[in-house]
C-alpha cells in the first residue's frame, strides 16, 4: 500500500503499520484527546469554588519560615553547635514533631542523622537552642535513614 502526500511524496508503511494499525491509533488517540478534554472552554465557563480558610495573621507573625529553620544551627545552652537542622517531618495531621538534625562530621562529610521532637528545640529569633544536648548525646542517638 503506498499513499501520496499533496507535495508528491508517497509513503509506504513499514511491517505491522497497515491500515488497520493506523485507524487504531487514530482512534486511540482520538479517545485520549476526549477523556483528557482539551476543550479550554473549562477554565473561562464553570467557575469553580475554593475551600477558604480565615488565617489569624498574628499568629503568623510569630511563627518561623521553615527555609530559615532547615539549614540553621541549632545550639546548647552553653552556645555551642551541636547539629544542624536538616529537615521538619510533618506529619498526617499537618503537625510538625520531629527535627532531623545532621550531626558530627566536617562540612556534611561523615555527619549522621537522628531524630529529635521538634518541641525540645527552643526557637528564637536568631537561635535555635537544644539546651542539654552536647554532640556526643546527639551522636549517640539511633541514626535516621530517609526513606526512599
Amino acid at each position: 500500500m503506498h499513499m501520496t502526500c499533496h507535495q508528491g511524496f508517497i509513503w509506504t508503511p513499514r511491517e505491522g503499520r497497515g491500515p488497520m494499525k493506523i485507524n487504531l491509533i487514530f482512534i486511540w488517540v482520538a479517545a485520549v484527546l476526549t477523556v483528557t478534554g482539551v476543550n479550554e472552554g473549562y477554565a473561562q465557563g464553570v467557575p469553580q469554588t475554593l475551600a477558604t480558610v480565615q488565617v489569624d495573621m498574628s499568629t503568623l507573625a510569630t511563627g518561623y519560615r521553615v527555609s530559615k529553620v532547615v539549614g540553621g544551627s541549632v545550639v546548647n545552652k552553653a552556645n555551642e553547635t551541636v547539629g544542624t537542622v536538616d529537615d521538619l517531618i510533618v506529619t498526617p495531621d499537618e503537625k510538625v514533631p520531629f527535627a532531623v538534625l545532621s550531626v558530627g562530621g566536617f562540612l556534611g562529610v561523615g555527619a549522621k542523622y537522628v531524630v529529635v521532637p521538634f518541641s525540645a528545640i527552643q526557637v528564637t529569633e536568631n537561635k535555635m537552642v537544644l539546651p542539654e544536648a552536647t554532640k556526643k548525646s546527639l551522636e549517640d542517638l539511633p541514626s535516621y535513614k530517609y526513606s526512599k
